[in-house]
């Protein structure tokens, strides 16, 4: 039912619903009235008269209704007397509550529940308030350990059995904010009740087909054999966590809850707690789940949802089943052998600790200008002279900034400028593409102290591919080492492909590492640096350096075209780098087939070979006549091909526009949607021999076909960055993170 909205009332429904509780009497009767009688314009006293109830009274009612709506007016049960009590349901809200903390009072009223009757079940399932979780949930038997994950999900016409996972230490301390929502529990809710439904009339066939076969042969058949293979797939994939299969529901079959198995998978079997409905221990699960650990964010349950509603189009009889990713907790004590152990190089950044938004105004003016004095500061920003001194005291103080040579002025005392300080504080970036790893270790004016690169396959194992990555890091904080205090480094950022789970910091299986399996990249490299880290998409991760680099040439709107191993794009929008709802934001090879018109058979975008510079620019030289000497791979015949064009040759020049002008199509796509008048060119394939055939080709087109060409110039420029510009935006976006001032989202990288 549509809820009522202060400036344009209630909509004609709801409206038609209230007349007939006014109606038809009863309890909600007056209620009713209250309400009418209010959107008419009458005050409490004189709708209190006319009905001759308390103002106290429609003062309540009125409450209700412009908090819930047409549900506030229902009828609650009594406080402390509830005909059912589901203490899943409590234990639901109480984890999803605001901070994750909530308050028993507030559940117990929106329950109809006692205040007590709410922190009995809290005791019982040990969630106390303002407490990390660390439960005890009550299934029959109960479940081990207090670190408890969701695993998974099997559906059969005849059971549902939601797979859990338990360790025997507590969980970490969950995340500052709660990374699920009421939508996703709903979500997950009506996908197994869909297919609950759609397995009832395969449950009648399968209970007559069972009893026949009993009757057969004198012995019960063992109708759970597809749920056991199901487990023992389970118990292979997760070797290193406890499993546990808590059966939802049964309809008419064996019960799978049978004495401790001597054969089979290493999975025990439980029954719902007591006073628990299946729905209600679902959601509370998923909850506990999603509040303790911060891989389990979003992404996995919609996975889950995904999973179910694809086998609602199956036959009713076909086993509907959900494994989850490997987590990283099971990935960092599988592997741990095969990282490398270092002792902690550096700490994170103590000093560095801005007090308000105000001085994140001031360091921002004085990083776009480089040098600034007190009195230009206050009439760039809009704050006043004294509030400029004060910051700026503060901030001189703690070694952000330092004073630069005085100024002669034409009249009164010289003025003493200020700027940056490069060594206050340091960043290391780490680059990930699929031929090669670089590092790079930048200070707060975004001068490179060091790199380092190594070559990687597209096909590494995962775990040898992180060990590669952690060793490089360490590597470049080594060489850093004597220009890094101790207590110097703010942090690690990781520039990796897209797309990525920034929640739980897993890559998603990038299109051009087929060996990356949702990879939880962002939690195994947390054990192996003792400071923040933070993951981004690297075309994103670009342009948040060449923001933080180019000062004031780039203190405008602008989207950067990252030429790596794919092109992609990085948007800074309205004074921040835009990442989008899921920080995807940027996949440009679809927006350029779409430009060109290419589409797939099955009516996707299709993935462009011209997207991919290294591979494609190679072969179309190719096909024109031009073969590189020698076989180093596709970067090698690319610059082979680039050091050709720059010469002259036909074929080589040919085959680089053929790549700049489909790069230029989607580009055109960009200028037209967003209304932007620069586009900055960058990246490891973005190199001297090939850089002014894509900047006169993609400016040739930005320019002359966009929409509102005669509005505006778009300007086509160079990156500031270098070669390492992903590494370099990587490590800029902890800056970026710290340093910028931003209104909404200063928790977000």
């Amino acid at each position: 039912m549509p809820e009522p909205t202060p400036e344009a009332g209630p909509a004609p429904e709801t409206l038609a619903v209230l007349r007939s509780w006014a109606d038809n009497g009863g309890p909600r009767a007056t209620r009713a009235r209250v309400v009418l009688l209010a959107e008419e314009g009458l005050r409490d006293a004189d709708i209190a008269r006319r009905l001759g109830v308390s103002r106290q009274t429609v003062g309540s009612w009125r409450h209700r209704w412009q908090s819930a709506g047409l549900p506030g007016l229902q009828e609650r049960p009594r406080t402390g007397r509830p005909a059912t009590v589901d203490e899943a349901e409590v234990i639901t809200r109480a984890l999803l509550a605001p901070g994750g903390s909530g308050a028993s009072r507030a559940i117990a009223r929106d329950l109809g529940l006692s205040h007590a009757t709410v922190a009995s079940i809290r005791r019982r399932w040990q969630l106390p308030p303002d407490e990390a979780p660390a439960p005890h949930v009550p299934t029959r038997p109960p479940l081990p350990g207090a670190d408890i994950w969701v695993m998974g999900l099997y559906v059969d016409p005849l059971r549902a059995v939601l797979l859990t996972g338990t360790r025997p230490q507590a969980p970490r301390a969950a995340p500052a904010a709660t990374v699920i929502g009421e939508d996703v529990l709903e979500g997950v809710d009506r996908a197994l009740c869909t297919l609950r439904a759609a397995t009832t009339t395969a449950t009648t066939t399968a209970s007559i087909t069972a009893t026949a076969t009993t009757t057969a042969s004198g012995t019960e058949p063992d109708d759970s054999l597809t749920l056991l293979a199901y487990l023992t797939d389970a118990a292979e994939h997760h070797p290193d966590i406890a499993l546990h299969a808590v059966v939802l529901w049964e309809k008419g079959a064996s019960p799978v809850v049978r004495e401790p198995r001597t054969t089979g998978p290493p999975v025990t079997f439980h029954q719902l707690p007591a006073r628990t409905t299946w729905r209600g221990f679902l959601r509370a699960m998923i909850a506990l789940d999603s509040t303790s650990h911060p891989e389990s964010s979003r992404r996995v349950y919609l996975d889950l949802v995904a999973a179910l509603e694809r086998h609602t189009q199956l036959p009713s009889a076909e086993p509907a089943h959900w494994l989850r990713e490997n987590v990283a907790e099971h990935l960092r004590a599988s592997r741990r052998t095969e990282l490398p152990s270092h002792p902690p190089s550096f700490s994170g950044v103590n000093q560095i600790d801005l007090g308000s938004f105000n001085e994140c105004v001031v360091i921002e003016s004085v990083r776009l200008s480089g040098s600034i004095t007190r009195g230009e500061i206050a009439h760039r920003t809009g704050l006043t002279q004294q509030s400029v001194s004060r910051i700026a005291r503060s901030l001189l103080d703690r070694g952000i900034l330092v004073e630069d040579a005085q100024r002669r002025a034409t009249s009164g005392k010289p003025r003493t400028p200020v700027r940056l300080c490069g060594t206050a504080a340091h960043a290391l970036g780490l680059h990930i593409d699929p031929e090669l790893l670089t590092a790079v270790v930048i200070d707060l004016d975004g001068a490179i102290v060091c790199t380092c690169t190594r070559p990687v396959s597209a096909d590494i194992d995962p775990g040898e591919f992180v060990a590669q990555v952690v060793a490089l890091g360490h590597e470049a904080l080594e060489k850093a080492r004597g220009a890094v205090r101790e207590d110097g480094l703010l942090g690690v950022g990781v520039a990796v492909p897209g797309p990525v789970d920034i929640a739980s910091g897993t890559v998603l299986n990038p299109p051009l590492m087929t060996a990356w399996e949702d990879l939880p990249l962002l939690y195994l490299l947390k054990d192996h640096f003792p400071c923040r880290v933070l993951i981004e998409k690297d075309s994103l991760a670009a342009a948040a350096g060449e923001r933080w680099i180019g000062r004031d040439r780039r203190a405008r709107d602008f989207a950067y075209l990252y030429l790596g191993t794919g092109v992609g794009s990085g948007l800074y929008l309205n004074g921040d780098l835009y990442r989008g709802v899921s920080a995807n934001a940027g996949e440009f090879g679809q927006l350029c087939a779409i430009a060109l018109g290419r589409m797939a058979s099955d009516g996707r975008p299709e993935l462009l070979p011209e997207c991919n510079p290294p591979v494609s620019v190679a072969d179309f030289a190719a096909r024109l006549g031009l073969r590189p000497a020698g076989d180093g791979g596709s970067t090698a015949a690319y610059r082979a091909v680039g050091r050709a064009a720059a010469a002259g040759d036909p074929a080589a020049v040919t085959a680089v526009r053929e790549v700049a002008r489909a790069v230029g199509g989607g580009a055109l796509g960009l200028v037209d949607l967003l209304d932007i008048d620069l586009i900055v060119l960058g990246g490891p394939f973005f190199t001297d021999d090939v850089a002014e055939f894509y900047l006169d080709e993609i400016s040739r087109t930005v320019n002359e076909f966009p929409t509102a060409r005669r509005l505006r110039r778009v300007e086509v420029e160079r990156s500031v960055l270098s070669a390492e510009a992903a590494a370099v935006g990587a490590a800029s976006t902890l800056f970026h993170a710290a340093f910028t001032p931003r209104l909404r989202g200063r928790g977000q990288a």
